[in-house]
């Protein structure tokens, strides 16, 4: 028997749980999976599609420094109406476009409140 990696579940770290809650279901189209508190959640998992992140509050001692944060990049299909949902509720700067990249994709890019980057793509 082979093992077969199937998922994965990538954690974004946040100062506010309740914001980033906020703007991955309002703004995103997430839907809560769980929290570890309902009124203060401090570890939650959000959903959308067949897709599954996990955010989790940070202390702010662990923001007074620099460090890369993390990028995820999210394949979907229909890019360019995933883009325009997106537009619509004002989720990322007017600069932000959909962009055919040398490597074969059509992708657009935007940072969420705590400049965890996101790149949603499809191969062209």
């Amino acid at each position: 028997m082979t093992p077969i990696l199937h998922q994965i579940h990538p954690i974004l770290p946040v100062q506010n749980v309740l914001a980033a809650l906020f703007f991955y279901t309002q703004k995103l189209g997430f839907e809560i999976a769980f929290a570890d508190d309902s009124k203060d959640p401090k570890y939650v998992g959000i959903k959308r599609d067949h897709i599954e992140i996990h955010l989790i509050w940070k202390d702010e001692k662990e923001w007074d420094f620099t460090i890369d944060r993390p990028m995820l990049r999210i394949v979907t299909q229909h890019v360019d109406v995933l883009y325009q949902e997106y537009n619509f509720k004002n989720v990322f700067p007017k600069e932000t476009e959909v962009i055919k990249s040398d490597w074969g994709t059509k992708e657009f890019s935007f940072y969420d409140l705590y400049n965890n980057g996101l790149t949603f793509y499809q191969n062209s």
